[in-house]
């Protein structure tokens, strides 16, 4: 059932351009203006969080848009009482828009003695007051259960089809899909299945966390341009070092589609050094300065996916539409022809 109100719009400071960008979009789709609700997000001088929102937001069905990106904590944290301030404005309904979900790579316990992370997250959210979490390509999907509220978890596979068939025309056959581990053979597969591409996989051994002791292709990439699809981007230690491997095994290029562009540390300076000719991301976490001028990193934008999806979860409508290629064509007009 169509809901009465308008959707309403909140961002805190981890990524304020994404917000603004999908307040536009909607503003386009709605045909009349969508803006983010007026709220002061700030800090005490010993860092403690304060939210004062201005606007009267009884009633309201709310979509507060923050990624938990570095820094992860703070982040979170800004969510979370944004989500309380609203909860106790008896707002309608709170949906939390985390187009990176941070601690999700906490997703198990791996050794003894060791937190399940993203579960505890999960459960700081709901507690809180969240009602709805909408979030884009989770590391882990096992973490939609962690929840006992809706989780919609968005892909940006779709989007990555587009941009591979608008850059890559008329050389999709000369393409090979690479996962970079074995546990993101199914992401990988996805892309693959949408571009009609095969499928190689880099096989790592770490010795521990942060170092990878050796790396294996299984699958023939000579010849072919290789394109590594991941959901994550640290340091990108393992991401250029999968590019060398690939093309010491007769690879002709080497690109990668990474859904979140953490991109912390030496990251940038490595991807610039890379045998990669390019590195695309999205812009879940709000890109830095040297990420923007980096001549091999270029950036997809999210909003027209997120802003469509917004709207559809208001609306009472399909979410899992915006996982097919023909749904986002025309969402992303201008961009993309009909390949």
């Amino acid at each position: 059932m169509p809901a009465m109100t308008e959707p309403k719009l909140i961002s805190g400071n981890a990524n304020r351009p994404l917000a603004q960008a999908i307040a536009r979009r909607m503003s386009m789709h709605r045909g009349m203006n969508v803006a983010l609700v007026e709220a002061r997000v700030e800090r005490f001088n010993d860092g403690e969080i304060f939210v004062e929102v201005f606007e009267n937001v009884r009633g309201e069905d709310m979509y507060i848009i923050q990624p938990t990106s570095n820094p992860a904590n703070d982040n979170l944290m800004e969510l979370l009482i944004m989500v309380d301030a609203l909860r106790r404005s008896s707002a309608a309904r709170i949906t939390a828009v985390i187009p990176y979900f941070g601690y999700a790579r906490q997703d198990r316990r791996a050794k003894a003695r060791t937190p399940i992370s993203a579960k505890l997250v999960a459960n700081l959210l709901t507690e809180a007051g969240v009602h709805r979490v909408l979030t884009l390509d989770l590391h882990a999907a096992q973490i939609q259960g962690f929840f006992d509220i809706p989780v919609d978890n968005l892909y940006a596979a779709p989007v990555f089809g587009l941009d591979i068939k608008h850059h890559f025309a008329g050389q999709l056959g000369d393409i090979m899909v690479i996962s970079p581990d074995v546990g993101g053979v199914a992401r990988a597969r996805d892309l693959a299945q949408r571009l009609g591409a095969p499928l190689a996989i880099v096989d790592k051994r770490r010795e521990k966390a942060g170092e990878v002791a050796g790396m294996t292709v299984i699958g023939d990439v000579s010849g072919k341009k290789c394109i590594i699809v991941d959901d994550i981007c640290d340091t990108a230690g393992t991401l250029c070092k999968a590019a060398d491997i690939l093309m010491e095994h007769g690879a002709t290029e080497v690109h990668s589609y990474i859904s979140h562009g953490v991109l912390s540390g030496p990251a940038v300076e490595r991807i610039k050094a890379s045998v990669m000719k390019s590195l695309v991301i999205t812009d879940s976490i709000e890109p830095t300065a040297a990420v923007r001028s980096c001549p091999n990193i270029r950036i997809v934008p999210v909003a027209p996916m997120f802003a469509q999806a917004v709207l559809n979860i208001w609306n009472g409508t399909s979410v899992s539409s915006l996982f097919e290629t023909d749904t986002l064509v025309p969402i992303y007009e201008g961009m993309y022809s009909r390949a």
